[in-house]
């Protein structure tokens, strides 16, 4: 039987040989995947919806908060890179995302409802798999019997936990606030006023998604062949584009720049991951700012006037229904009211309703590099492991991945064998790499990127050829790593 809420996680825990998962979001799941599929059980724990955060809203394990997107999906890119080493290690999150993935150009983004709900369904039927709906409060003690536990509580971990950990680490947290775009109801665009294209032309549906993206491509046959699950779409284009002319943006900008944001609350310090920036504080920085960022124009035309506009607001499809939209890299910390009436400012949103408006929240994380090994080990005591962003990564894959490593590891464990890690020069090793050994003095979680891989002995000539060359050597690496 379950504990009751606010239990201590040793007082609830059967004596069995099994690994202890705290937090069912992206790592807290990856981890548990790859623990059952080595013939280890897993009890996960997961306080909602007894016991909700600020921005979850539902029970479900592995929902997104945030965007709907996981990024760029080619190698060419570091992320796609990453997710292609994932795939290859039998990732949950990815095959989730591939069966629920939705049209947005040459990045991978999911039907969040549809994601959130496959990965509920994949771990709660699993023979191994003892899902416990129950808040806890502190880590718990060794037990001796070769139980290991993975910490992947996520940035909003609950204040005990939060603490506790704290107390464990014997230093601050570090953090960093970081905010959610708005989603606009699809019926409510006026398609009068936008156009359908992605930039330069690269479409999930379109000559881009070629031989080389159909394992990727992500919609299975059951998916497809489900009339609710495809996306109505009018013409080629995996984006709504809203655009502006120099005169429509410069009024959008003021109002931007002027609006009030809302109180952070009570946290001591406005510290935004840069990746992430409220499209409010990217503005502060200067009036063509947002033209460079998430309202540039480039590689796009707008069909009905042949040319580039002087600024761009690209909306997402966030479902597979495609009732919903979400505007691409506009996450927020106005004012409800205050975001409404700017919004509404976006030519196509001069009616919209929105399903659900932008917010900001603290991410709270660790300083890897001070407590973690590259196995997502604590360095203090081997049997204890974070997984997750509060970990010291940034971005959903980036999470999963840490979490597919821990879950390894853990396995590894209770099996009696030695965890260990990929090479550097794999995406997915790079990325350990980086938590454990980065210098700690001010650290900053991270994106995957190819900066943090090992470099190339003898570089190509081009940005291209290097990507590439690095791409071919981090698979053939993993391949080795594997034993394939």
């Amino acid at each position: 039987m379950p504990g009751s809420p606010g239990s201590s996680l040793a007082d609830s825990e059967d004596r069995v040989t099994s690994v202890r998962i705290i937090g069912a979001g992206l790592a807290g799941c990856e981890a548990a995947w790859q623990v059952v599929r080595r013939g280890v059980p897993v009890t996960l724990y997961e306080m909602r919806p007894a016991r909700q955060t600020d921005v979850h809203q539902s029970g479900n394990f592995a929902e997104l908060v945030c965007s709907n997107s996981l990024r760029a999906d080619k190698t060419e890119n570091a992320v796609g890179l990453l997710k292609e080493e994932m795939r290859r290690l039998d990732s949950l999150v990815l095959r989730a995302a591939d069966a629920t993935r939705v049209p947005a150009g040459a990045a991978l983004a999911v039907d969040r409802e549809r994601f959130s709900a496959e990965i509920t369904r994949e771990l709660q039927s699993h023979p191994l798999v003892t899902v416990r709906r129950e808040e806890i409060t502190g880590i718990p003690d060794a037990d001796g019997a070769g139980s290991p536990v993975v910490i992947a509580s996520g940035p909003l971990t609950a204040p005990a936990l939060s603490e506790a950990v704290r107390a464990f680490v014997g230093q601050e947290y570090l953090h960093f606030y970081d905010a959610i775009s708005p989603i606009v109801l699809a019926e409510s665009i006026d398609r009068t006023l936008v156009f359908r294209a992605s930039r330069w032309d690269r479409s999930l549906r379109g000559a881009d998604a070629g031989p080389s993206d159909s394992a990727a491509s992500g919609v299975d046959a059951g998916v497809a062949s489900d009339p609710a699950a495809t996306p109505a779409v009018e013409d080629e284009g995996d984006y709504l584009n809203c655009p502006m002319n120099k005169d429509e943006y410069r009024a959008f900008y003021d109002a931007l720049t002027r609006a009030e944001s809302a109180t952070v609350h009570d946290f001591d310090r406005e510290q935004f991951f840069e990746g992430c920036l409220p499209v409010e504080v990217l503005a502060h920085r200067g009036p063509d700012t947002l033209r460079f960022g998430p309202m540039k124009p480039v590689g796009l035309r707008d069909p009905r006037t042949g040319r580039t506009p002087y600024a761009v607001v690209q909306l997402r499809q966030d479902n597979l229904a495609a009732d919903h939209f979400s505007l691409v890299g506009f996450q927020t910390q106005l004012k409800w009211a205050e975001q409404t009436r700017v919004l509404r400012m976006i030519p196509g949103l001069g009616r919209a309703e929105f399903v659900r408006l932008g917010m900001v929240h603290r991410n709270t994380y660790l300083n890897g590099p001070a407590v973690l090994c590259e196995t997502w080990q604590t360095r203090s005591r081997p049997d204890l492991f974070f997984a997750g962003q509060i970990s010291g990564v940034e971005g959903y894959v980036e999470s999963a991945a840490s979490g597919l490593l821990a879950g390894r590891n853990a396995a590894a464990l209770a099996l009696g064998e030695t965890p260990s890690a990929p090479p550097r020069t794999t995406a997915i090793g790079a990325l350990a790499y980086y938590v454990s050994h980065a210098a700690s003095a001010g650290y900053q979680p991270s994106n995957i990127t190819f900066g943090i891989m090992e470099p190339l002995e003898l570089p190509g000539r081009s940005k291209g050829d290097r990507k590439a060359a690095l791409a071919a050597r981090a698979l053939a690496d993993l391949a080795r790593w594997m034993g394939v």
